[in-house]
Formats: C-alpha cells, sequence, structure tokens
C-alpha cells in the first residue's frame, strides 16, 4: 500500500495545474474565436497593406464611398450565391441574367419611356421569371445546377444581345440612375458633415453591441462557453472603431449612398431569413445532408426552387444598380459577375460542398475582392495580373478552408 501511495502520479492520472488549465482553454478559446472571425481580419489586413501601398489613397472618404458604389453589384449576387451554395448548388448564369435584365430594363425605361419605377418593378418580374425556369429544370427534372446554369450563362447572354442589336442603351432617368449613383444628402442642408451618416453610424454601433451582449448573456445562460472577458470587448472596441471611422468618411464626402441602404436592407433581410426562418434552416439542411432532409419531411425540391428564384431577382437587381450606375445598358455588362460573386462566397467561409456559409461571411468576401480590384487599379497594376491575384486569393482562401475542416476532423 505505501509503494502504492509513494508511487508518482502518472500520466493519465497526473494532476493538472488550474491556473496552467484555464489560461490553455482561454488561449484555445481566443484561438478558435480568431479562426472564426478569420475573414474579417483577412479583411482589415487587406485594407491596412493596400492602404500602405496607395499611399493614403485607398481610405480617402471619396474612394471609400466609390469602393460601396462600385462594388455593390458583387455583394447583391454574393448573398444569392451563398445561399445557393450552402444548398449544395451554383449558379453560373448570373452576370449573364444581369446583363440581360439591364438591356430590358434599357428597353423600358429608354426605349418605351415606361416611368422608372415601373421599368425597375417589371426588370426584378422578368429576374423572377428567369430564375423559376432555371429552378424548375434543377429542382424538378433533375439536371444538376451546373449544367442548367451553364446553358443559361449562354442562353441569356444572347438574349441580351438580341434585345441591344450590340449597340449601347441610354441615358435613363434620374430616379432609376440614382440606384446606382445616388446619396441621401441635402436632408439637413449644407454642413461640414453630414448629420444622417454619423447617426447611422452610431446607430449601427450600438445596434451590434446590443446584439453581441444578448448573444453573450444567452450563451451563458445555457452554461455555453464564451470567449473571455477582455477579448470580448476587445471586439466590439475594434468593431465600432471601424464603423464610426467608415461613417465618419461618408459624412466628409457625399453621405449615404443609395446602394448602401439597398444592401443593408438586402443584409438584414437574408441574415434573418438564413438564420431565424424555417426556410432557411432548410436550406442549411439540405446542403448538409440531402437524403437526411429528405427523410426528415423537408420539401427539398420547393426550397431549390424557391432559392433559384430568388437568385434571379437578386441577379437582376445587380443588373439594375450595374445599368443604373453607368447609365448605360450595354452588349459587355456582366461579364465575369458569376466568377466575382462565386469568389465572394467561398473566400467568404462557403464550404464547397454545401451546408456552411454565411450572409456576413459572403458580403466580407466580396469587400476583400472589390479592395483588391479598388487597390490593384490605383497602383495601376494591368487587368491580367488583377485577375491573377484575385485567383490565387481564392484558391488560398478555398485551401484554408479544407485544411481547418482536416485539422478539426484529426482531433
Amino acid at each position: 500500500m505505501t509503494d502504492l501511495q509513494n508511487t508518482p502520479p502518472t500520466a493519465a492520472g497526473a494532476q493538472v495545474n488550474p491556473t496552467e488549465n484555464a489560461f490553455t482553454k482561454r488561449l484555445s478559446h481566443v484561438l478558435g474565436d480568431l479562426g472564426k472571425n478569420g475573414i474579417f481580419i483577412a479583411l482589415i489586413v487587406v485594407v491596412l497593406l493596400f492602404q500602405i501601398m496607395t499611399e493614403g489613397i485607398l481610405l480617402r472618404p471619396q474612394n471609400i464611398s466609390n469602393l460601396i458604389v462600385q462594388n455593390g453589384y458583387i455583394l447583391i449576387l454574393a448573398i444569392g450565391m451563398v445561399m445557393v451554395i450552402v444548398a449544395g448548388h451554383i449558379d453560373l448564369s448570373v452576370g449573364s441574367v444581369a446583363a440581360f435584365v439591364g438591356a430590358v430594363s434599357g428597353v423600358f425605361a429608354v426605349t418605351m419611356g415606361l416611368p422608372w419605377w415601373l421599368s425597375i418593378i417589371l426588370s426584378l418580374g422578368i429576374g423572377a421569371l428567369v430564375g423559376a425556369w432555371q429552378g424548375f429544370w434543377i429542382a424538378y427534372v433533375g439536371i444538376p445546377a451546373f449544367i442548367v446554369t451553364l446553358a443559361g450563362m449562354l442562353i441569356f447572354r444572347g438574349l441580351a444581345l438580341v434585345v441591344l442589336g450590340n449597340a449601347n442603351i441610354g441615358s435613363f432617368p434620374i430616379e432609376y440612375r440614382a440606384l446606382g449613383n445616388g446619396f441621401l444628402t441635402d436632408l439637413f442642408g449644407e454642413t461640414a458633415l453630414d448629420p444622417l451618416s454619423l447617426g447611422v453610424g452610431a446607430l449601427a454601433i450600438i445596434a451590434f453591441t446590443v446584439q453581441s451582449l444578448r448573444t453573450r448573456r444567452g450563451r451563458q445562460k445555457y452554461n455555453q462557453s464564451v470567449e473571455p472577458g477582455v477579448w470580448f470587448v476587445t471586439k466590439l472596441v475594434l468593431v465600432a472603431l471601424v464603423i464610426g471611422a467608415f461613417a465618419f468618411a461618408l459624412s466628409t464626402f457625399k453621405g449615404i449612398p443609395v446602394t448602401l441602404i439597398v444592401l443593408a436592407v438586402l443584409v438584414l433581410v437574408y441574415g434573418v431569413v438564413m438564420n431565424r426562418s424555417v426556410f432557411g434552416r432548410h436550406v442549411y439542411a439540405i446542403g448538409g445532408n440531402l437524403h437526411a432532409a429528405e427523410l426528415s419531411g423537408i420539401k427539398t425540391r420547393n426550397v431549390t426552387f424557391w432559392l433559384f428564384v430568388n437568385m434571379g431577382v437578386l441577379a437582376a437587381l445587380a443588373g439594375l444598380v450595374f445599368t443604373a450606375r453607368l447609365n448605360l445598358a450595354g452588349p459587355k455588362a456582366g461579364d465575369g459577375f458569376e466568377l466575382e460573386a462565386i469568389s465572394a462566397a467561398f473566400i467568404g467561409g462557403a464550404a464547397v460542398q454545401g451546408g456552411v456559409g454565411t450572409i456576413g461571411g459572403a458580403i466580407l468576401g466580396g469587400l476583400i475582392i472589390g479592395v483588391l480590384n479598388n487597390g490593384m487599379s490605383i497602383m495601376g497594376i494591368g487587368i491580367e495580373w488583377q485577375q491573377a491575384v484575385k485567383g490565387l486569393v481564392l484558391l488560398l482562401a478555398v485551401a484554408f478552408d479544407v485544411y481547418n475542416k482536416r485539422r478539426a476532423g484529426g482531433r
């Protein structure tokens, strides 16, 4: 007995220092949280890198506003694309659909002289019909989305050329152009700083803080792990600084772009749809395990159909925003839109096999692409090298996702 009592503890029964154990848990939690917020950190790194390389031009108020206006169509498409990818599909036709709807809207608003608001409504309706057409073949006939949307890419690119006749259509009514170039200005008269931009920024900071506190308290209530208090407060401060700086920059130029309002509404609505609604849960279930989703009673065909209807509407909206910004509907519109939208979704953390992805991640991925486009253009880098860099970023993002999944599977 004495020998057994005096025997040093084995590795299996070794005593763990409570202080060391607590520190290890906190460090592990912080590192895990860094992984979850990696896309946000990557965006900050890219912004800081190009801020230095462009000698401060990137974060000038006018350029920040231009970033939103010039890349609004990518962010709109990324919202719909990440939903499609989460469900385990892909859509290669969004660029052609955007071009086709932009051309049709030109016929409505310019050639036929219809009211601008009616032209927009009719164009969005056509986008929904295009989505329904493709959704029918995918959901109910069973043809893979890759094939259907590849065919759609050719069909609607051809129809766009038919509508335009290899010519351009312009100029659009001023109200229509506001969708892509408008600002919420002159609401408070001539002021050095736009009060609306500052007020919206303050509300955004408050909303983010309140939501973060509610989420943290909810996890604590059910005895779920939360990040250390210092790290939590640090995150709140960093996000508040970013939002505040962004709002201040907008307030010193022209105020809030209409495109930003459209994006904010879309992010809020689709964030609720994907995180709080039955439809959103069904989308994740289908992407995670289609067979299990069918066995659980989910009408997978209906969900898939409406996903592509939604994608058609968002592609149409992206086409309208792009056309409004250029004040022109042309045959080259929409070139490469699908590649940038898909890249935004994957850079933002969507999984290739489906079941994983968020609206916020897709927006951050789209912003990274936008910063790359804008920063390299400011530096005078040719389009050929811009394409190569964006391709490399996409490859690294997917490789990082695969690495994380393998590491998690090995634990």
